[in-house]
């Protein structure tokens, strides 16, 4: 074998004919090529909505669950998730005097927003502070009101939030402010009232450095280089695009210059009115492709800028997700090939936007007291517990590792809806994921089909560790490695963690709606 051939060995896969699946051969380079995309540590980091901050991370002391549940994933890859805290009631607040943390109006709730968004939200200094509940070593995006077109108010905003950052309780907790969003989803703001006549992305750039503008003199941000920046865009769709406001000169505005990176939101449909969405249509590899490849223009033109892009807020589903898709135990294979195929397309950090009974939450953080699918009382209430979505991310940083080096590849699976995943480091092949999404379900019958990943003619060993589902549309009894995060109250893991060994040249099976991560 000559070197570069050595270089370039790889594993074959083959897959055989079924119903479901169709016979492929998978290439896994044992080195990182040219196209290799640098994983962030915090690839897997969390949106909150502004008027469930206080519950979601604690008032007088912090939200223990909270803390377990996010240094569960910091003792994976070394740092905990970065935290962006904002969203739609991100522009309905208003900064006082008088507050001490928050006053805050909700609409009542209904079954198909059993916990609905505040109406309106009155915050002191005491809300930012509460950052210090964070687990050591988090870095945080503030978000400020550009919905109500008030200087004023976001000016109030940004000084609190310093404010806050210059607390000594907050910096002994070792919590870092990164970067103030000013504004969420402004591309919608004819859509939900906050703007009305001619609203385009024009009006929208001189409108926006008109409020950012005194924002970033009055804490005194001057450039993208920190210790404090701005997070720049942060549009819901593709109704105004950062092509657009590079186009127009926002990077050369005295706020523009402060902009060290460019956010947008995805969600791959919506729950806002109530529906129907078969969770066996969106299991579905190609959609997961279909929907992230909008962005790869938006993509090049900010990398062209020289900054990084990000997915600032997303999830399944929008306006909360949806029952029997958000809140099932097959969304977490979703969430591992979503975020990943994500970070292959050149998108540094994916936020999953997180509240208080939210259908998609990776975890409850509070006890709850009626039911987040219906919004029907709970009996006793439901205690703070892990949704099946958290197991994704516990694959997913655990594909990652703690190197904070490590790079990633998309495998080519010829097949409708199997997916691979390869992560080198120092060059080197370490560890692969493959995600067979096809939905076993509950009203399945026969046998469970699966995939036989054969290794061809490699020899020696590695080990493995399974996402293991039991049906797609379980809404729990989930594990990672043998590990079951489920107890309620606490997220710590349960259990002694299970690996296989596996003979690479006799290969391994993969079931319908089960991930397993290889380690090389």
């Amino acid at each position: 074998m000559t070197r570069i051939n050595a270089l370039l060995a790889a594993i074959a896969l083959t897959l055989p004919f079924s119903s479901l699946v169709g016979a492929v051969n998978v290439t896994v380079p044992f080195s990182a090529p040219s196209g290799a995309q640098t994983l962030s540590p915090t690839l897997l980091s969390f949106s909150i909505e502004q008027d469930n901050w206080p519950d979601w991370v604690g008032t007088n002391s912090p939200n223990n669950f909270t803390t377990a549940a996010l240094q569960n994933f910091a003792a994976l890859t070394g740092t905990p998730p970065n935290i962006r805290v904002g969203a739609n009631s991100e522009d309905k607040t208003t900064w006082s005097p008088t507050v001490t943390i928050n006053v805050d109006q909700f609409p009542p709730p209904n079954s198909i927003t059993p916990f609905p968004e505040a109406s309106s939200i009155t915050v002191g200094d005491g809300f930012y502070q509460l950052s210090r509940f964070l687990p050591r070593g988090t870095h945080m995006t503030w978000g400020i009101n550009f919905g109500a077109n008030n200087a004023t108010n976001a000016v109030n905003m940004a000084k609190s939030i310093f404010r806050a950052f210059q607390n000594a309780a907050v910096i002994a907790s070792g919590v870092v402010l990164d970067r103030l969003e000013v504004g969420n989803e402004a591309d919608l703001y004819l859509n939900n009232g906050l703007r009305t006549g001619t609203w385009t992305v024009n009006t929208y750039v001189s409108d926006w450095e008109s409020i950012a503008g005194p924002v970033v003199q009055a804490v005194g941000i001057t450039d993208a280089t920190g210790p404090v920046t701005l997070q720049g865009a942060s549009f819901a769709n593709q109704g105004f695009t950062p092509s657009e406001l590079f186009n127009l000169g926002i990077l050369g505005s005295t706020p523009g210059k402060a902009i060290s990176v460019i956010s947008q939101h995805h969600y791959s449909a919506a729950f806002c009115n109530g529906g129907n969405f078969p969770l066996v249509s969106f299991l579905s590899k190609s959609a997961v492709r279909g929907n992230l490849s909008v962005f790869t223009d938006d993509i090049s033109a900010t990398h062209a800028q020289g900054l990084p892009y990000i997915l600032g807020e997303t999830n399944s589903i929008a306006c909360h997700g949806a029952p029997g898709v958000s809140n099932t135990a097959g969304i977490a294979l979703w969430v591992v090939d979503y975020t990943l195929h994500a970070s292959t397309l050149g998108i540094k950090q994916a936020f999953f936007h997180e509240g208080v009974g939210y259908k998609y939450d990776f975890f409850q953080p509070i006890s709850l007291n009626r039911s987040i699918v219906d919004g029907s009382p709970v009996d006793p209430p439901a205690l703070p517990h892990v949704q099946p979505a958290y197991y994704g991310g516990i694959l997913i940083d655990t594909l990652i590792g703690s190197t904070g080096s490590s790079q990633i590849v998309e495998l080519t699976v010829d097949d409708s809806n199997t997916s691979g995943f390869a992560v080198f480091e120092s060059g080197q092949l370490v560890r692969a994921v493959f995600i067979n999404l096809n939905s076993w379900l509950t009203t399945s019958t026969g046998t469970r089909p699966s995939v036989h990943i054969d290794f061809g003619g490699l020899t020696g060993s590695a080990t493995a560790r399974r996402l293991v589902i039991q049906h797609a549309d379980d809404t729990s009894n989930v594990t990672f490695a043998g590990q079951s995060f489920e107890t309620p109250g606490n997220p710590l893991p349960v259990g002694e963690v299970v690996t296989e060994d596996v003979v690479l040249s006799e290969g391994l099976d993969l079931r319908s709606t089960e991930a397993v991560l290889v380690d090389f």
